[in-house]
């Protein structure tokens, strides 16, 4: 189905490549609307994953040290949060909720887009993920939200702590999830010089920025389409890789950045409604368990052939597409608790990750979502 996007025609063209889902309505319901997911294969990182050129620290900004931690306890951090409107009230919009989910378990299909009119609980849907995203181990004090357990999602100063033979103190977290404003700059969002301290103790000191806060967590766009076109780029580049790379005044520092990109238009926020409490719960459950039995879930070797094949059929650039539509159908599958993907999970997800993918034809007056499934079913019969 054809739809506008968030970029610019210079940037949408550049960034293609590494959107993954999409998904399109239009109804005008009482709380969602069109739905665009974007997916990113994982890839290897840039640069250096250390630090040169000088003596310098790192800024504590994104997680809190373990005196924080004991003297906030959690249900006072809590109450301190906004209220977020429940994900199960949301009514209608299965295309894009389902999406949301599907990145939720598995966060290396790589994030959504959605679009849609003013009004139409977007923004909503995307907030209240916060109440169902799952706990997270990182390691106590550390500004890039470390894994303990994983030197692949570690920060330089922890992997090298972790090779000097340290204990790591470690707690549990929710996932978070960070909000890009569209007045950031470049080094908001990267990381930059702390000056400061600089000043005051003449060291170079690196304060991490926005994607160091949302490593291992959900970095969210609003009004995506009005974000400046290089900030799109420098975004796409680090959900791609997993990486972030800062050149800053003689210090060089890559840190992770694995992050679920989520961006919406025209945002509206709801209210709480306590009644769905239960629905809540029973949903957060639901996702926990599907994250966990992913990596058992299985799917068979003719239906990865006959996923190609449709790919090839729809002249479908690389293999993106046919790597996002094997996630995303696991997901799903491990979302209905099973561990054998049906035919049923190919064709629920299979129209989302392929169909902006396509190349455009502007004689073409068919939905290209609608080639995604004339090929899906004459392909799997």
């Amino acid at each position: 189905m054809a739809m506008a996007s968030p970029f610019s025609q210079a940037s949408a063209a550049a960034a293609s490549p590494a959107l993954p889902f999409s998904v399109s309505t239009s109804r005008p319901l009482s709380l969602t609307t069109a739905a665009t997911a974007a997916v990113s294969a994982r890839a290897p990182c840039r640069g250096s994953r250390g630090f040169r050129r000088g003596r310098f620290a790192v800024c504590n900004v994104a997680a809190p040290s373990a005196a924080e931690l004991e003297t906030k306890p959690a249900a006072a951090a809590k109450e301190s949060q906004r209220p977020v409107y429940p994900f199960p009230a949301i009514v209608g919009q299965d295309e894009m909720k389902l999406c949301l989910l599907l990145n939720v378990i598995d966060p290396k299909i790589g994030g959504v887009m959605i679009m849609g009119d003013r009004g139409t609980g977007k923004s909503t849907t995307v907030r209240s993920l916060v109440d169902l995203l799952p706990d997270i181990s990182v390691v106590v004090g550390d500004p890039f939200n470390s894994d303990p357990f994983d030197p692949e999602v570690m920060g330089p100063e922890v992997r090298d702590r972790l090779l000097k033979g340290e204990d790591l103190p470690v707690t549990t977290t929710k996932i978070t999830m960070v909000d890009l404003p569209l007045g950031a700059t470049e080094d908001r969002v990267c990381g930059t010089i702390d000056i400061e301290k600089a000043l005051t103790e003449g060291v170079k000191a690196f304060e991490p920025g926005l994607l160091a806060k949302a490593n291992r967590g959900i970095l969210y766009v609003d009004e995506v389409n009005l974000l400046d076109d290089h900030l799109v780029d420098v975004l796409l580049d680090s959900a791609a890789s997993g990486w972030n790379t800062v050149e800053r005044e003689g210090i060089s520092i890559s840190h992770p950045a694995r992050f679920i990109l989520i961006g919406s238009g025209n945002p509206e926020e709801g209210e709480l409604r306590q009644s769905y409490l239960e629905e809540q719960g029973k949903l957060q459950d639901q996702i926990t368990s599907a994250r966990s039995n992913l990596g058992s879930v299985q799917l068979d070797h003719d239906l990865r052939v006959k996923i190609s094949q449709v790919c090839s059929e729809l002249n479908v650039d690389g293999l993106r597409g046919d790597i996002v539509t094997n996630r995303a159908a696991k997901a799903l599958a491990a979302l209905k608790g099973r561990d054998i993907v049906t035919v049923e999970d190919i064709a629920t997800v299979i129209p989302n990750c392929l169909r902006h993918r396509l190349r455009k034809d502007p004689l073409e007056s068919i939905d290209s979502g609608l080639l995604v499934v004339e090929k899906f079913y004459e392909v799997f019969g």
